[in-house]
């Protein structure tokens, strides 16, 4: 396919962020449906009658042009990835995240001619598409997808890097992660910076994480990574500077600078040749931001006599001639390490002369020109001269607070600008102010716009982009960067769906989340986990401890519950394996779910045991493929789950990205939930508790005992609770039972729990009621309470009379055992026997769910189907006989 785009000649950037990109202003959203113009360009040809067009695939951020064409291409192993010499190196990474994303193993051509099955990386400087603009020109790809070929087209590197984004994407949500739709693309931002700023100077975060932030970055297409290399605590006890927390996280080896760096974390010159090789690699420019003429004690600390007060301040003095002096050589001896266009200087909330603040905003703008960088600051202009005036104007502002300075004032004064409005993107991790919780992703999702910053709106288009930022205003907090990143983890995606296609997207948000936690954090992600997809709904066994008979070097069992999506178990012996999960105490066991690779099994047992020696087989079941495969099973208690005889259905031994034990269904799942309240300014209402998405919460308001309660309908017999806590957790809580949400009768109660993200299972003796209340008695993060999931197990009261048999039959010689079901509403039938399962969807009155399963013998024991009837009312089981016989 080849697309008929105008063609224009734009040099190709040697390396991303080595000059200063174009300004250039959003350009007109062009959305997935309504395509016919881009249609009438392209060749793809028509679909046959029978033939479906293929939908636009679903990526973060989404496709901006979609032209379907019918079928598919498959990646399989041995294909190649054809590459000019310029992109070799990309070449080269895209194979290695191919393997680590869907464990094929394809090639390396460069300069090759492609051949069928190829995957073809193509730089073309002249390539335009005149609705994507300068966009398009700088960061914009082509993507044309044949069943033989899958071509990415793109001016510059940075789009073709963005188009194996978009392949690798689709891959994942393959059940072979192999398939990608055939069809054609035009993809490119609305907005020139997409961005999120980290703050390592009140918080040191390692080395390992800020390279696994750059490569999340690039996955879902966010190009800024605004890195804040100093500051110090707000204000120190006593207003003694003396002993306040400051942060300092460069290490120069230079002796003039020693005493700079801080001692509890700093990045020495080889840590930051390693972030501009990620952010290289994966289409991101570093802002590095070096702070003053405030938020300056480290500093001060290194040389008091150019702080205010003495040296007891975190202010610089800035009538002291060595002072601007002293921050000249700070910017002299660390610039040289910076790769990309732009250096931040700071310079916000400076509390003393505003006439010497001017005078230093421009001094170090110059002075930044001079070392060859393009300057960046907050806007701070109207709270400190009420006006711009007397300011350079070239340099680029983060317009963070309206009162400060806004993005309708950065119009009227001609500033570039990029959106960072504290109101809406700031999070301050676990305070009790600026989204301490996390920002509120579902607004900006759904309502949020680049150009609107709290109360103020600016034209479409008139920022630069937006970014969001991380504060760690609470430097004596006990958190971890993994906290942090668990508070922004689906802030990333929403903020590159938002500042690449500035619109209300299709996608609803649940939609959306869902589509997230399958994509994951993408390709290369070493010490990050994974939150938000880690733990399946009713899920048993995530971190549970996991062996297997035979495993390869690097894909032991440990990751088949890691909860990772790019981790996968593989084991390249062909004999029938063995693996085994310990729960860590009996639990109800309701199913088994593995995701296998292409090196799937023919077929498996699975047995269950309390004691981890005595063994029971709860079924024995065909895999169908590569993919996902359910067995469901009778809901027996068990604390050992293995499955045993895993025959290999290939030649490539086997393989699997997760293997999830779940309980019993949720009786809970779309219940109606209310509350004593939602946290004042966001949409983290009761019903996400029970809405069946792992990364959605309800947010409490901020009462001494916050409460849920969970109408399930009508009278359930409950047995367990299930608790999944942010982590603003309960210390401890109550569970009562009503039968009219009037009359509550206390059922369980903990206390002095752990103070951390936390699942509690809690088990009841057998209730009758209709409604549960959770009732937070003691929280373990004052004000914030936050709640992702209440899941609720049992039966409906006395369950529904299930008409069932089970008889043996003999068929040339052979033992079957037959079960036949036949519900009295339409309902969903399982059936579970030792010699294998099956499951019926919709099953109406009249009809029956028939299943035969072999016992590969001539004779059978005695024994008993578990069956399991789901209907509108509930859950029904029955242990139904049949008598042993001989064939």
């Amino acid at each position: 396919m080849q697309h008929a785009s105008a063609r224009r000649p734009d040099p190709t950037p040697p390396r991303p962020g080595s000059a200063r990109r174009p300004r250039a202003a959003a350009t007109a959203a062009v959305t997935v449906a309504g395509l016919a113009a881009v249609a009438a360009l392209t060749t793809t040809a028509p679909a046959l009658a029978d033939e479906p067009v293929n939908a636009a695939p679903l990526v973060v951020p989404s496709l901006r042009e979609w032209t379907g064409g019918t079928g598919e291409f498959r990646l399989d192993d041995g294909a190649r990835v054809v590459v000019p010499a310029a992109l070799s190196d990309l070449g080269e990474q895209l194979a290695d995240e191919v393997l680590e994303l869907t464990a094929h193993r394809v090639d390396v051509a460069v300069g090759a001619e492609p051949r069928d099955g190829d995957v073809v990386l193509v730089l073309d400087p002249a390539l335009g598409h005149a609705p994507g603009g300068e966009r398009f020109d700088e960061e914009g790809y082509a993507l044309d997808v044949d069943p033989d070929v899958l071509t990415i087209t793109a001016p510059t590197r940075t789009g073709v890097y963005y188009g194996t984004r978009s392949v690798l994407q689709v891959l994942v949500q393959d059940d072979a992660r192999s398939a990608v739709p055939v069809g054609e693309s035009l993809d490119w931002p609305d907005y020139e910076t997409r961005g999120f700023m980290l703050d390592v100077g009140r918080r040191f975060f390692t080395p390992e994480f800020v390279r696994d932030y750059i490569a999340m970055m690039g996955w879902f297409k966010l190009n800024e990574f605004q890195i804040h290399l100093m500051d110090n605590e707000i204000s120190p006890a006593g207003g003694d500077w003396s002993a306040a927390y400051d942060g300092f996280r460069l290490a120069s080896d230079d002796p003039a600078f020693a005493g700079l760096a801080s001692t509890d974390g700093a990045y020495d010159r080889e840590d930051w040749q390693s972030f501009e090789d990620a952010a290289a690699a994966h289409g991101v420019q570093i802002v590095p931001e070096i702070e003053g003429p405030a938020h300056a004690r480290s500093v001060i600390r290194w040389k008091p006599e150019v702080g205010l007060a003495g040296g007891n301040s975190d202010h610089l003095d800035l009538a002291n001639p060595e002072t601007t002096a002293t921050m000249k050589a700070i910017y002299d001896e660390f610039v040289p390490w910076f790769e990309g266009p732009d250096v931040h200087m700071g310079v916000d909330e400076y509390f003393a002369s505003p006439a010497l603040f001017r005078e230093y905003f421009n001094t170090m703008a110059a002075h930044l020109r001079d070392l060859g960088k393009h300057p960046r600051a907050w806007g701070s202009f109207t709270q400190m001269h009420g006006s711009a005036a007397g300011y350079d104007r070239d340099v680029t502002i983060n317009a963070w607070n309206n009162g400060w300075y806004s993005g309708a004032s950065a119009v009227a004064d001609g500033y570039d600008f990029i959106n960072t409005n504290d109101a809406t993107h700031y999070v301050v991790p676990f305070a009790d102010y600026y989204h301490g919780n996390g920002l509120d992703d579902r607004w900006i999702y759904e309502t949020w716009l680049p150009h609107v910053a709290g109360n103020v709106t600016v034209a479409p288009g008139a920022p630069q982009g937006a970014m969001f930022a991380v504060w760690n205003d609470l430097v004596h907090a006990d958190y971890t960067e993994q906290d942090v990143h668990g508070l922004v983890e689906l802030s990333f995606p929403a903020m590159a769906q938002k500042t690449w296609a500035a619109r209300t997207p299709d996608l609803p948000f649940s939609g959306f989340s869902a589509l997230t936690r399958t994509l994951g954090l993408g390709p290369g992600i070493g010490v990050v986990e994974f939150t938000r997809g880690s733990e399946r709904p009713g899920e048993l066994s995530h971190g549970a401890e996991v062996t297997a008979s035979s495993a390869d070097a690097g894909h032991d069992a440990a990751h088949l519950t890691d909860g990772q999506t790019t981790t996968r178990w593989a084991t390249a012996a062909t004999d029938p394996a063995t693996i085994t999960v310990d729960l860590g105490e009996p639990q109800r066991v309701g199913a088994v779910e593995v995701e296998w690779t292409t090196a799937h099994p023919a077929s498996y047992d699975v047995e269950t045991s309390l004691d981890g020696s005595a063994w029971t087989r709860a079924a024995r079941h065909t895999v169908a493929g590569p993919g996902v495969d359910r067995v469901d099973l009778p809901g027996d208690a068990a604390r050992w789950v293995r499955l045993i005889a895993v025959v290999p259905a290939t030649d490539q031994g086997l393989g699997a990205w997760r293997l999830s034990v779940l309980g019993r269904p949720d009786l809970a799942l779309g219940a109606v939930a209310t509350a004593s309240g939602t946290e004042p300014g966001t949409t983290f209402v009761p019903a996400h508790a029970v809405d069946g998405d792992p990364s959605t919460r309800w947010s409490a308001d901020y009462s001494a005992q916050p409460w849920l309660a969970v109408d399930l309908g009508e009278p359930r017999t409950i047995d367990e609770v299930t608790l999944r806590w942010e982590r603003a957790s309960a210390s401890g809580f109550r569970l009562d039972v009503s039968d009219d949400g009037t009359t509550w009768t206390e059922v369980a109660s903990r206390t002095g729990l752990e103070a951390a993200a936390r699942t509690d299972v809690v088990t009841v003796e057998p209730t009758t009621a209709r409604h549960l209340r959770v009732t937070v008695t003691a929280k373990a993060m004052e004000p914030w309470l936050s709640l992702y999931d209440v899941e609720v197990r049992g039966t409906t009261p006395g369950g529904a009379e299930i008409d069932a048999e089970a008889t043996v039959r003999c068929l040339a010689g052979t033992a079957y055992v037959a079960v036949v079901v036949r519900p009295e509403e339409t309902a969903d039938v399982a059936i579970t026997t030792a010699h294998g399962s099956r499951t019926f969807a919709d099953v109406a009155p009249g009809r029956a769910a028939y299943a035969t399963f072999s016992a590969r013998a001539g004779q059978v024991a005695a024994g008993t189907a578990q069956v399991e009837v789901t209907t509108d009312g509930g859950v029904a089981t029955a242990d139904v006989p049949y008598a042993g016989a001989t064939c």
